[in-house]
This record gives C-alpha cells, structure tokens and sequence, in this order.
C-alpha cells in the first residue's frame, strides 16, 4: 500500500471520494492542503471581509463563483472529495457526512482557506517533530478567548492549532513556518496556553488530544477552523465545512506558498 505521504493528491481525492475518511495530516507531502468553508451568496461578501480583516487565520487561497464545485487549486469535486464534511444551520451543526452532494446548491460560494498541514513536511524536513503525524492522530485545536475583528454578520474566536515542539527546535519551527502566511505563518502564541484561555490541552474543542512531553513546550497556529467558529457564532441558515483535520488536498505545491 502506498503511504500516505506519497499519494498524489489526485489518487489521496479518490479514496477519499470512495469512502476513506481520516484526518489529512501527512497525506500528499510537497501539496498545500485547505479549509473548506461553503455559505450562500448573500452571505459570502461579509465571510470575504472577514477573512481580510483576520488574515491570520482566514489566508484566502480561492473562493469559487456561485454553484461552482470545483477550484483553481483544487482539480476535484468539492461535494465528495474530502474525507468529512460538517453541515450547519442557523449556526447550529447539524451532522457530519462523507458527501454534500445532495445539499450543494447553486447559490453556495466556498472558499478555500490555507491550512497549517501544509507546512507540515517541511517542518520535518528541518528535523522538527510532528506528534500528531507519529502518533497516526489529528492536531489538536481550541477555541481561544482572542475575539476575531467582526465583519457584517460574522464574528466569533480565534481556533488555533496546537504543535508540541523540543525547546530546542523552537525558533526553528517559528522560523520555517513564518515562511508560509498563506497556510497561517508564525505561531500567535508561544508557551502557556491559559493565556489564550485554553484550561486543559487534554481536552481540544477539535481534534484529538496531543501529548506535551518533558522538554516540550507547545505551540500554537492561528486554524482555518475559526470560520466555522464563526458560522456557529454569527448563525448564517446553511453552511458547509470540512470536518476538522479533514482537509482538501490541494493540486498547489506547498512550496508556491513559500516566501523568502
């Protein structure tokens, strides 16, 4: 069987597409991966402002026209080519599925937000662990007490992703992945996370817990999840998302996102 990380992200789409569900972190090493989020038209230009005002965690990579299902970075179908889906209304989440097709309709607009697996590969490549990726789980993720700047109807939390990391191999992993702003940047916070409100990293809003080793201290990335926060805080009547860590697998290399 071919591991993960060397799928192309075609082949990754298929077995997606066929009933493979599990998180995407480590699939298709060397291609950006992306958050989904898909709302009606009539809500989409506010969502937009949205991500301009919190580029953070909201780095637009593409944003289709109205009805579309497929992305200039994404040479898939948006409905089924994900391992998860989540589909809310009026804010509230309604149920996880494998395949939207049946609810996508002809006035949804997604966007594709960039996503922290991206840097993922590199980071090892620089030697720096990932636990989540040796361990065969997904990232853990918070919901922070950091407010996101309010756009139209949107508002909601900063969600950050959490990445143990040696105190050594600190300002290597800052560094590297300050290098990606398109798929997050920087960590938004090094060290305590009561700081950011989290009480407990064994209990993530999202994802699965991660453990912080002696030595260790965690890390934390702005997550393309705050949308979805945001959608649960601002109540818009019908959206779909990805499932959290169930990403879509970009055709983009991840080195397009790289900036000296």
């Amino acid at each position: 069987m071919t591991p993960p990380a060397d799928l192309s992200p075609a082949r990754a789409r298929a077995l997606f597409r066929d009933g493979l569900r599990v998180p995407t972190s480590g699939y298709s090493a060397g291609y950006a991966q992306a958050n989904l989020i898909a709302l009606p038209r009539e809500a989409a230009f506010d969502l937009l402002l949205f991500a301009q005002r919190n580029p953070k965690p909201c780095p637009v990579l593409d944003v289709t026209e109205p009805g579309e299902t497929s992305a200039s970075v994404f040479d898939g179908d948006l409905r089924t080519d994900l391992p998860a889906y989540r589909v809310y209304r009026d804010g509230e989440l309604v149920e996880e599925r494998t395949d939207v097709t049946d609810l996508w309709r002809e006035d949804l607009v997604a966007f594709l937000i960039g996503c922290s697996f991206t840097f993922e590969a590199p980071l090892l490549e620089a030697g720096v662990p990932v636990r989540h990726i040796e361990t065969g789980g997904n990232v853990a993720m918070y919901t922070t007490n950091r407010m996101c700047r309010p756009a139209g109807r949107f508002r909601g939390p900063l969600v950050v992703s959490m990445r143990p990391v040696p105190a050594d191999r600190v300002a290597d992993a800052v560094r590297v992945t300050s290098r990606y702003p398109a798929v997050h940047g920087a960590p938004v916070h090094v060290g305590d996370p009561a700081a950011l409100g989290i009480e407990d990293l064994g209990r993530p809003d999202y994802g699965d817990p991660v453990e912080v080793r002696p030595g260790e201290i965690p890390l934390f990335w702005a997550c393309g999840v705050t949308p979805q926060a945001a959608v649960a805080a601002s109540a818009p009547e019908f959206a779909i998302g990805h499932a959290p860590g169930h990403m879509a697998v970009t055709d983009v290399r991840d080195s397009s996102y790289q900036v000296p």
